[in-house]
């Protein structure tokens, strides 16, 4: 009497059905024999097979091709039961299909056997292992399993970059779950030639993913790299959300860093900006603010002097003063200037304000071109520098043209202050990409040539040629209001905020008791924005290395000290700590001479903006 038994396939040094952390080996090569015992007594190890006919089976047998190695147990099995399951020959051929008999509740994923382990891969793809890696490593020696396909690799390449690998260097055949073919591609071509090519931002979610499920870290890292320069607006949200959603940090870093270095398209993109929580948009103007290293820089700028209106006094004129219009940056450590841009086409070099905001630098208004009439104008262009990318891009011109303007930065916010015969004020709105009218100076307050600074959340307006006036526009209530003017009627250089001060630097020697300081002096005093109170905080200073008739100049805080530049040097102020400014002339701070003056004409505007820690144009040793 025939009793029905279950198929089995035993190898040696292996338990049927062990599996491993959803990987498993595949069947025994050809050359692999099986198990001591009689094909009659060799049985299941416990997995279901459907069961079929002697007929089916001798036709498996028929189409199957034979078998190079030794006695087929599992075809002489199906020949003595009356039943058993679809033999392994079956199951490698080709096609891989199941027996039609199969049950549903059989495992939703069949295991597929390798007869030939250098079997070719899915028709159409190239292969994963680049030409001339076989004379170097010799046939690959490791198949990997992922979603039904088979691709072979080199087990010494693989064990050298990932720990994965490493542990699973015994089994000829491994099946991979939880990454993609297409990812698992592009990770075994970067770990063969150490590059990382093929990633989008619509794959790199899945790629990175791959990465650190197979332990390949610096796949991982190069995957990312090789997407930044591809992020986009259009593209950088869908990006973080598959980051955040499989908690992949490298690819949910290098979202943030895209949106951080374009922020102000981001600020304008409600698509992005407004699907992002309150914590993320902290974090990405925080980033914004402390990438990189704060640098001293300066605008060299064309005559403060020329009106507009007026004639230019040669047809070149107007070139001859864009041929200095550039920025430049400080470096200390050599104690010279270098170019960092130069700026755009269309933008006044002339009579402009500028400012920083979101550290962006801006630069609006000032003396457009000469038209066919031969008068010079004044501008609306505005134009704003992103370090972060090293460009330049327009902004929406302003409501009203203006030159001699001055432009501040407040509380998210720009405002473009009077300008020459001006008083109108101007406020514009980087998210809303606008700018609107806001309470007008004073009338009377000003005719041209004012400083203008903030401080405590307030902006502070001084006179300037005219009127010896201290004014503070209240951003809450939209309006100005008159302050305590300081009581000196020196020439004035500039005004700048520092540590909720107002300093206000006057060149003394040509009035009154000046003139026996001597030529050249400089005087500085200091108003207390919530005492509302001016105070002396040096007279009759002599910047050390400044000629005898020492030029105006232009200031700009930085790290707690005052930086002074002009074309005949650069220096450095160091106010009194509190408490220690008094009358006594020099007791209240003094300057130290930083390097080689700026060999540019016209005016030298400075300000601090931090740059990236890639020197500027690849120069290195930036301060």
């Amino acid at each position: 009497m025939e009793h029905a038994v279950a198929p089995c396939v035993l190898y040696p040094g292996t338990e049927p059905g062990a599996a491993g952390e959803g990987e498993s080996e595949g069947a025994a090569s050809p050359a692999q024999t099986p198990c001591s015992l009689g094909a009659s007594l060799c049985f299941s190890s416990g997995e279901e097979s459907p069961p079929q006919s002697l007929a089916s089976a001798a036709e498996g047998a028929a189409t199957s091709p034979p078998s190079s190695g030794g006695p087929r147990v599992v075809e002489r099995q199906w020949e003595a039961g009356s039943a058993g399951a679809a033999s392994p020959e079956e199951l490698a051929s080709p096609e891989e299909r199941a027996c039609p008999e199969e049950p549903a509740a059989a495992s939703p994923e069949p295991r597929v056997w390798f007869e030939d382990p250098a079997s070719p891969e899915e028709p159409g793809e190239p292969a994963p292992v680049p030409p001339g890696f076989g004379a170097v490593y010799g046939e690959p020696d490791l198949v990997l399993e992922v979603s039904g396909r088979r691709l072979r690799a080199h087990k010494a390449v693989l064990a050298a970059r990932s720990d994965y690998f490493r542990a699973r260097a015994s089994r000829d055949v491994l099946r991979v779950q939880g990454v993609s073919l297409a990812a698992l591609r592009l990770l075994l071509a970067d770990a063969y030639s150490g590059r990382m090519a093929g990633v989008r931002p619509d794959n790199v979610a899945e790629v990175v993913a791959g990465a650190r499920r197979l332990q390949l870290p610096g796949a991982a890292q190069r995957a990312t790299d090789a997407v930044g320069p591809q992020l986009s607006l259009a593209n950088c949200y869908e990006v973080l959300s598959a980051a955040k959603r499989q908690r992949l940090n490298e690819l949910r870093d290098a979202a943030y860093c895209f949106m951080s270095d374009h922020y102000l398209e981001v600020l304008r993109e409600p698509a992005v900006f407004g699907r992002l929580s309150g914590a993320e948009r902290d974090l990405l103007l925080r980033r914004r603010l402390r990438a990189g290293r704060a640098h001293l820089l300066a605008a060299a700028l064309g005559p403060a002097g020329e009106r507009a209106g007026s004639r230019p006094q040669s047809p070149s004129g107007d070139a001859d003063a864009r041929g200095d219009a550039a920025v430049y940056c400080f470096h200390a450590a050599a104690g010279e200037w270098r170019e960092l841009t130069r700026l755009p086409e269309g933008a006044p070099a002339r009579g402009c304000g500028l400012c920083v905001l979101y550290n962006y630098l801006f630069v609006a208004g000032g003396v457009a071109p000469a038209g066919p009439d031969g008068r010079a104008r004044p501008s609306d262009q505005v134009f704003c520098y992103n370090p972060a990318t090293d460009s330049w891009s327009s902004v929406r011109p302003l409501r009203q043209a203006r030159s001699q303007l001055r432009l501040l930065a407040l509380d998210g916010h720009l405002y473009a202050v009077g300008g020459e015969c001006l008083l109108s004020v101007e406020r514009y709105d980087p998210r809303a990409d606008r700018w609107a009218p806001v309470a007008p100076l004073p009338r009377g307050a000003f005719a041209v040539a004012h400083e203008a600074t903030t401080c405590h959340g307030e902006i502070y307006v001084s006179g300037g040629s005219l009127f010896y006036r201290l004014l503070k526009y209240d951003p809450r209530r939209d309006e100005w209001q008159e302050c305590p003017c300081s009581s000196s009627r020196e020439r004035s250089a500039d005004m700048v905020a520092l540590d909720g001060f107002i300093y206000r630097f006057d060149l003394s020697g040509s009035r009154g008791e000046a003139q026996a300081a001597g030529p050249g002096g400089v005087s500085v005093s200091r108003y207390h924005c919530l005492a509302k109170q001016w105070s002396p905080c040096a007279a009759h200073l002599r910047p050390p290395g400044a000629p005898t008739g020492l030029q105006p100049f232009r200031c700009a805080a930085l790290d707690g000290a005052i930086y002074c530049v002009s074309r005949a040097g650069t220096w450095r102020f160091q106010p009194a700590r509190d408490g220690e400014a008094g009358g006594d002339a020099g007791q209240g701070g003094g300057f130290e001479a930083l390097g080689a003056p700026l060999d540019v004409r016209g005016v030298l505007i400075p300000f601090a903006l931090s740059l990236p820690e890639k020197s500027p144009r690849g120069e290195q040793g930036a301060a």
